[in-house]
C-alpha cells in the first residue's frame, strides 16, 4: 500500500524559537507512528541546520536562496510550491512559517508565529534593520494572502488569535492554539558553566536575538542606574555580540564597556539550558512575542522571572508564582525591581487567571490528530 504524503514547509526558519518549532515537529514525526502511514518531506533553508539529530524517516529538500531575498521567498510560496505539490501529490501541506502558499487541490494549514503585523514600528528601526523594517510593514499583507484557504490556522496564544480574527476576519473555529512544548531531553544534555559564577553575585540571563523589539536597551539603562548607586554585585548575560546587525552594533557600542553586562553572542539550545541552570533570574524585556519560549523553559528551573507587562508574557507566565512584571518602556521601574531582587526583598506578582477559549493542542500528537 502506497503511503500518503505530508509536506512540512519551513524554508525561512533558521534560528531562535521558530527554528525550534520545526526541529521539534520533525523529531515528533520522525519517531512517531506517522512514518508507518505517511511519507514525510521537509522543505528547509539548509539541511545542515538539522544535522544535530538523525531524521532517518524524513526526506529533506533544500532552498538555500530562500534567505537571500524576500523575492525568492515570495516566488517559492506563490509559484514554485504549486509545482512541488503537483509532483509530490501530498495528502496534507503544513506551512510552519506564517505564509500560506498557493497550492491546488491540497488540504493545508499554516502555523503563525511571527507577530510582525502587530508591531509598532519606529523610524529608528529603519536604520537598525532596514530589511526587517520594510518587511514588518508588508508582512500583514503576506499573512492575508490565501489565509482563508487553510483548513486551520495554528497559533501559540489567545492574544494573537484575537488579533488575527480582528485583522483578517477569520472565524474562531479556524484556529488551533498550540502552546510550545519543551522536549524533556534538553534538560539532560547541558553542562553548567560555573566559571562565570562568582560568590554573592546575582546572575541575570536574557537569551535573545538582535531585534529592535527585543528591547535590550531598557535592561542596559537600568544597569546604569544600579551602578550609579554603587550596586554592582550582579551580572547581566545577553546573547548578542554587536556584529549581527546595526541594532546589535549600536547596543554593544553604547553599553559594551559596562563590566556588569556580558554580551556572549549566539549559543546553542543546549548552552541556553546551561545558562538557565547558572542564572539566578531570567530577564525578558521583549515588547513583542507570540509566546516567549525562554519563559516556559526557565519556569522548569523554579527560579524567578522578570518580564514585560504585556499580554503575551502574562499568557506564557500563566499561574507561575515567581513572576514580576515591569513596564518595558521604563528603565526606572526595571531598575527598582532589579535592586529589590539583588537586595533580597522582591515581592512577586500574584498569578492571574488566563482566559482560555477554543480548540487547544498541547502536544504535536494532539495537533496532528486535529490537522489530519
Amino acid at each position: 500500500m502506497q503511503k500518503k504524503k505530508i509536506i512540512i514547509s519551513g524554508i525561512n526558519l533558521f534560528e531562535g524559537g521558530p527554528l525550534s518549532v520545526i526541529q521539534d515537529c520533525l523529531s515528533f514525526l520522525n519517531d512517531d507512528c506517522y512514518v508507518e502511514e505517511y511519507e514525510i518531506t521537509a522543505l528547509v533553508h539548509k539541511k545542515e541546520i538539522f544535522s544535530d539529530v538523525k531524521y532517518e524517516n524524513i526526506k529533506f529538500l533544500e532552498f538555500p536562496k530562500a534567505r537571500k531575498s524576500y523575492l525568492y521567498r515570495i516566488y517559492y510560496e506563490y509559484f514554485y510550491f504549486k509545482k512541488i505539490a503537483k509532483n509530490i501529490k501530498p495528502h496534507f501541506w503544513f506551512s510552519l512559517h506564517d505564509i500560506t502558499p498557493t497550492l491546488k487541490n491540497v488540504e493545508q494549514a499554516v502555523y503563525c508565529h511571527n507577530p510582525s503585523p502587530f508591531q509598532k514600528v519606529k523610524i529608528r528601526d529603519f536604520f537598525d534593520q532596514p530589511r526587517l523594517f520594510f518587511f514588518t510593514l508588508f508582512y500583514k499583507y503576506l499573512y492575508n494572502i490565501n489565509i482563508k484557504k487553510n483548513k486551520f490556522v495554528v497559533v501559540q496564544q489567545m492574544w494573537i488569535k484575537d488579533a488575527f480574527i480582528k485583522e483578517f476576519g477569520l472565524k474562531s473555529d479556524k484556529f488551533i492554539i498550540a502552546p510550545p512544548k519543551i522536549p524533556n531531553n534538553l534538560f539532560n544534555n547541558f553542562k553548567i558553566t560555573n566559571d562565570l559564577k562568582k560568590e554573592n553575585q546575582h546572575i541575570f540571563f536574557y537569551p535573545t536575538l538582535p531585534r529592535p523589539f527585543k528591547n535590550i536597551e531598557v535592561i542596559c539603562e537600568a544597569v546604569k542606574l544600579l551602578l550609579k548607586e554603587n550596586i554592582s554585585d550582579f551580572q547581566i548575560i545577553i546573547t548578542i555580540t554587536g556584529k549581527e546587525n546595526n541594532y546589535s552594533k549600536r547596543i554593544v557600542k553604547k553599553y559594551g564597556k559596562i563590566k556588569n553586562i556580558k554580551f556572549i553572542g549566539r549559543i546553542t539550545r543546549e548552552e541556553v539550558f546551561s545558562y538557565y541552570e547558572l542564572s539566578d533570574c531570567l530577564l525578558f524585556s521583549s515588547k513583542l512575542e507570540t509566546w516567549g519560549l525562554p519563559i516556559s523553559e526557565f519556569k522548569e528551573f523554579k527560579k524567578p522571572i522578570l518580564l514585560s507587562d504585556l499580554p503575551y508574557a502574562k499568557e506564557t507566565g500563566g499561574n507561575y508564582d515567581r513572576l514580576k512584571f515591569f513596564d518595558p518602556e521604563s528603565k526606572i521601574e526595571l531598575y527598582k525591581i532589579l535592586k529589590e531582587f539583588i537586595e533580597g526583598n522582591i515581592v512577586f506578582d500574584a498569578p492571574e487567571e488566563i482566559r482560555k477559549e477554543g480548540v487547544f493542542a498541547h502536544s504535536w500528537n494532539e495537533l496532528f490528530l486535529k490537522l489530519i
